[in-house]
């Protein structure tokens, strides 16, 4: 995995840019909400189940100018930005939210909240994974707390995290896109019995957009 500080991204003002697209936020709080996404490349968590591992190696992806970035987003009609992975917490992003704030856009982050969270957000989606779990200070900041769930004992790790969040926090449970059809219904049933629970489903994948 490459140094986060290396020269090479000067200060955050270049990132390793796997894609950037325009379309409906398909998980969790935002569910619907269009935006502009920006996936960076480059993560050291390795979920088996993870449905982008091309995002992974942060070599193989082009350095692009995070001006380039905040002028794409800036032609969108909806002025929201999701940054997401990868592992987005790799990185300084610090200017790419400065820039986008400049231009009144909202940002919106997906992060295992693996490392110190930089950049400032108007929305934050914790989605922690057991073998790298969270620092402490973002279970603090999290907006909303999204775990995935691909094997029962999930429901346990999902439970302890919880317990970090503030009181305000969105707690929701997903599940894992290739046990979709066994855990829907399991997870139904786990909220029926814990409301404090909601559901989260990849919508986006239903209805077969990016």
């Amino acid at each position: 995995m490459k140094n986060i500080n290396d020269k090479i991204f000067e200060n955050g003002k270049k990132l390793p840019l796997m894609e950037e697209f325009y379309t409906l936020q398909g998980e969790g709080f935002h569910t619907g909400k269009a935006a502009y996404f920006i996936r960076v490349g480059g993560c050291d968590i390795g979920c088996s189940w993870c449905d982008t591992k091309l995002s992974w190696d942060p070599d193989i992806h082009k350095l692009a100018n995070v001006i380039d970035i905040v002028n794409n987003a800036k032609k969108q009609t909806a002025k929201a930005v999701v940054v997401t992975g990868g592992e987005p917490s790799l990185y300084n992003l610090d200017y790419l939210c400065s820039e986008l704030k400049k231009n009144k856009i909202e940002t919106f982050i997906e992060t295992s909240g693996a490392h110190k969270l930089t950049g400032q957000w108007d929305w934050i989606c914790l989605s922690p994974k057991k073998q790298k779990p969270p620092t402490v200070e973002i279970y603090e900041k999290a907006n909303e707390l999204k775990v995935i769930i691909f094997d029962e004992s999930d429901f346990l790790w999902a439970e302890e995290c919880a317990k970090k969040v503030d009181k305000s926090c969105k707690l929701y449970l997903q599940p894992e896109w290739s046990q979709h059809k066994k855990f829907i219904p399991l997870i139904v049933e786990y909220i029926k019995k814990d409301p404090k629970w909601l559901i989260s489903l990849q919508a986006h994948k239903f209805m077969c957009i990016p």
